[in-house]
């Protein structure tokens, strides 16, 4: 005799088992489709900075304290006076979202790709956010001021003996995220000129692609 009761609850279990399995798959469809359109806005947004071209215009770099530096395209000036020193870096955001430059780290000496970055937590804050257009140029700068700083010291020693130096710069998109360490060789060159190279990016908030 036939067990419509027993048929009955199987057709329901397995109803039940099949709208299970095809909300699973298409919650995990949707996930996977937010996490490729939040991946493809984020691309929309991120800039990577790299030094600019010798046939982009000069920057004009303005201190605090009156100071000018001009920084010819695709290079850097370092100059030293009256105790304090001052850098400046031509840059071009090459990537399609807009820079903004938080902080900086200064090496006086060269660091090569296989060094780690310093840690962010000791990068010195800008006094003002720098802001670099997508495709456009703009400038870096950074100045060491107090008589008693190690870094001074350092650096103004590596001037008078025109070793190369190297910059980290700590920048993110205008949504406040997508934080990026690039780091850039500075080699001397004459007066305070000085050729600029890029030598790594480090993605700091997701994955390094390395």
């Amino acid at each position: 005799m036939t067990d419509w009761a027993t048929i009955a609850s199987l057709s329901t279990a397995g109803g039940t088992l099949v709208l299970a399995v095809a909300t699973f798959a298409s919650v995990r469809s949707a996930n996977r489709a937010a996490r490729v359109a939040e991946r493809s806005l984020q691309l929309n947004l991120r800039p990577v900075l790299m030094p600019s071209r010798e046939d982009d215009p000069a920057e004009k770099v303005l201190f605090a304290d009156g100071r000018t530096l001009v920084v010819r395209g695709g290079m850097a000036a370092v100059e030293e006076a009256d105790g304090q020193i001052y850098l400046a870096l031509a840059l071009r955001n090459v990537g399609p979202g807009l820079a903004v430059l938080h902080g900086w780290y200064l090496w006086p000496e060269r660091q090569l790709s296989n060094v780690q970055h310093a840690d962010p937590g000791g990068f010195r804050r800008l006094q003002r956010d720098l802001y670099i257009a997508a495709g456009d140029t703009g400038y870096w700068q950074g100045a060491l001021r107090e008589p008693e700083d190690r870094l001074r010291l350092a650096i103004g020693d590596a001037l008078r003996a025109s070793r190369p130096l190297s910059v980290e710069i700590l920048y993110g998109d205008h949504e406040g995220g997508q934080h990026t360490i690039s780091r850039f060789g500075l080699t001397p060159r004459e007066g305070s000129e000085w050729f600029c190279s890029v030598v790594r990016h480090w993605s700091v908030d997701g994955h390094d692609p390395r």
